[in-house]
């Protein structure tokens, strides 16, 4: 297997989203988003702090795209236009296909001692898909599968495969895989992706070393591989824990303002224009 190399590496940015939730940006301020494609925007709504992110994010429209929120400490209460309602709780995930359009909220709250811990990952839909009917695809924490790897490492797989493992989601156009994975210090990890996908990390816990060039990486560092079919890292001094991420390239043109993507600028015209006159749910029940 050729081993992919990093590509470049960075710092997730602080910033402040919805009605005033302050999280960490990974990705989704560079500047030529088609080289992440399939993915848009990542972001790391972690804090001890209440006041961070009890705000949470009040009603807000989607077009054209998905997202995949993944909460570790307290809970996000969600609800939507098509009346549906849920907690995603920890260890939980909510995969949400926008498509056609949906109206949704989500709201943080923290546990008892007020930790709130999640990421929130956006991936494009294909031209195809981008007006079907929204659909959420809700997981809960036992649903995933924690599997043990040789060098100590262990991946709770969500979607895409480890050791022959798969993971409750499917059926998603660009193929993603979505790991969090834990490597002991004193271990490593080598993993099998495919070749001409995009390639991801971000560690969210700890320091390792990534790639064949061991690349040092801490806590809030989002990492870009190059290309190959095989990822590897290990834990030196302490152990690391990272989620990895991959997915097909969709190929297509992206037209994207807020939380609307699709192919055109008159496409996202068309988009807001509906938000305006009352038409933009298709699919509403």
């Amino acid at each position: 297997m050729a081993e992919r190399k990093i590509k470049q590496m960075w710092k997730s940015l602080k910033t402040v989203e919805g009605a005033g939730v302050h999280l960490r940006r990974a990705l989704g301020f560079q500047g030529d988003m088609r080289e992440f494609d399939p993915f848009l925007l990542m972001d790391d709504f972690r804090s001890e702090n209440p006041a961070d992110y009890l705000a949470g994010f009040p009603w807000h429209p989607h077009r054209g795209m998905e997202t995949i929120t993944y909460v570790l400490d307290g809970e996000v209460e969600h609800g939507d236009s098509l009346k549906n309602r849920g907690i995603i709780k920890p260890g939980d995930v909510q995969w949400m296909s926008a498509g056609s359009g949906i109206i949704h909220q989500e709201m943080p709250k923290g546990d008892h001692r007020g930790r709130m811990a999640g990421f929130q990952l956006w991936a494009n839909m294909p031209a195809r898909d981008k007006m079907t009917a929204p659909r959420y695809r809700g997981i809960e924490a036992a649903e995933i599968p924690l599997v043990k790897v040789d060098g100590g490492a262990a991946a709770r797989v969500i979607c895409g495969e480890v050791n022959g493992v798969r993971g409750p989601v499917a059926d998603v156009a660009a193929e993603p895989e979505y790991l969090d994975v834990t490597v002991p210090a004193g271990n490593a990890f080598t993993h099998a992706v495919k070749e001409g996908h995009t390639v991801l990390a971000y560690v969210i816990e700890g320091e390792g070393l990534f790639g064949p060039d061991q690349a040092r990486a801490e806590e809030f560092t989002f990492i870009q591989y190059g290309p190959g079919t095989s990822v590897s890292v290990s834990a030196d001094k302490k152990p690391v824990r990272f989620l990895l991420i991959s997915g097909k390239p969709i190929g297509e043109p992206i037209a994207w303002q807020g939380p609307i993507v699709m192919n055109t600028q008159e496409e996202l015209e068309i988009a807001f224009r509906e938000l305006q006159d009352g038409t933009f749910l298709k699919h509403a029940r």
